[in-house]
């Protein structure tokens, strides 16, 4: 019987009514500062491994992996790409063109990025092709000069699929009337949109019309290559680049966006760790319950240790008790920040049509709506660490309870 006491005990005094609403008062308050910090802090996590995941599947599956160039332009680029392939993690390659130059339509002007593109090889390295909202890229004829515009762009320009768009090229055209700006016009045949900075500054046109433009004759800039592992990309360009010897460069994605993505993950340890606080208070606040309890039931231990109670069988009573507090905390804790976590796009969703406002701007932030990815291992770990805060919440109280000496209490009842 009395190796169950401190279970029974402990569990009665979680569900017992105490004369001291104080002492509820901060039993309540331990709990519930728990259940929130929990749930805050899985919440917080998946909307931050949302952002980590649409990092890679939007922006990187626009931007390329790798970059291989040649000095002076790279011609006969067929076999290079056939040939690079077949090494073990490229899944991809597709030849092109970049171009930056300024849209104007009606005197609305915005700078952007053109990228010419062959339109059969471009879905072997990027995603516009699933991601077109208007048109095709098998629009995108040679000779023809269509354009495709990313969705901002063209809201920007005040364009849709059939509009005529000016291009300006930072280069100069000499004439004998003078030195213009060399500027072209395309016709827009399509729209992209992949939520994402890059429908405000991202343009694709034929790159045989691009060639012409660029006046770069059958040269190109070079090859993308998509990759199997995009956090390879930089030893597998270091390799490529090696192996095809001198007049060759490569850049990685991590040129152009490898800040983002450790500013996501900086921000995902940080903000954890802050969160994590959050639930130490509050499993800390356990240590004042346990406190005030402790000295109320100074009666109840030491007619608990005159009848053989052991300071072990005390000490286990109120750690029960402080981890039944935390356990239920931490279990309501998990549910409501897992219901969250798997909701809470759309309740963003929601509020954002009926208040009639966007939390996100893809113009100023990477993504239009706020992701959330679920990842166990992270429910796993925060449960581990609140349970560890509370087991430990509990040894304080529980060693100054075994050490009421009965003689001393009993003295005065």
């Amino acid at each position: 019987m009395l190796d169950r006491l401190p279970f029974l005990i402990g569990l009665r005094y979680v569900r017992a009514k105490r004369r001291n609403h104080f002492i509820s008062f901060i039993s309540l308050t331990s709990m519930l500062g728990l259940t929130l910090g929990v749930a805050v802090l899985i919440l917080v996590l998946s909307v931050m491994n949302g952002f980590d995941r649409e990092l890679r599947q939007r922006v990187l599956g626009m931007v390329p992996h790798t970059q291989i160039e040649q000095a002076g332009g790279m011609t006969d680029w067929q076999p290079l790409a056939e040939r690079l392939t077949q090494r073990e993690h490229v899944i991809g390659a597709a030849p092109y063109i970049q171009q930056q130059g300024m849209f104007s339509v009606a005197g609305r002007n915005q700078g952007a990025m053109v990228n010419g593109i062959e339109p059969d090889w471009e879905s072997r390295v990027s995603i516009v092709d699933e991601n077109m909202s208007r048109g095709s890229l098998d629009d995108l004829k040679a000779g023809e000069w269509h354009i495709v515009l990313g969705s901002i762009l063209a809201n920007n320009l005040n364009v849709d699929v059939g509009d005529s768009v000016t291009l300006l090229v930072p280069e100069a055209s000499i004439t004998p009337a003078g030195v213009f700006p060399r500027l072209k016009r395309f016709t827009v045949s399509g729209i992209f949109s992949v939520g994402a900075d890059l429908d405000a500054n991202l343009a694709y046109a034929n790159i045989e019309d691009m060639q012409t433009l660029a006046r770069m004759g059958d040269s190109i800039g070079g090859l993308r290559l998509e990759l199997d592992d995009l956090f390879l990309a930089g030893q597998e360009t270091q390799a490529i680049v090696n192996e095809l010897g001198g007049g060759y460069r490569g850049y990685d994605w991590t040129f152009t966006r490898g800040n983002l993505f450790q500013a996501i993950q900086m921000e995902k340890r940080m903000i954890g760790l802050l969160l994590t606080v959050i639930i130490a208070v509050a499993a800390f606040n356990i240590v004042s319950t346990l406190v005030m309890v402790v000295t109320d039931k100074h009666a109840d231990i030491a007619i608990l240790r005159t009848i053989g109670a052991t300071p072990g069988s005390i000490m286990g009573i109120f750690m029960v008790q402080g981890i039944a507090i935390g356990v239920i905390g931490i279990v309501i804790g998990v549910a409501l920040g897992i219901l969250l976590a798997l909701t809470v796009s759309d309740i963003i969703a929601f509020v954002e049509s009926t208040l009639g406002i966007h939390f996100l701007d893809a113009g100023v932030y990477f993504i239009s709506d706020l992701p959330s990815q679920l990842i166990w291992s992270d429910v796993y770990q925060i449960v581990g660490a609140a349970f560890v805060l509370t087991f430990l919440s509990t040894l304080y109280p529980a060693w100054r309870a075994a050490r009421v000496q009965p003689a001393e209490v009993l003295r005065y009842e």
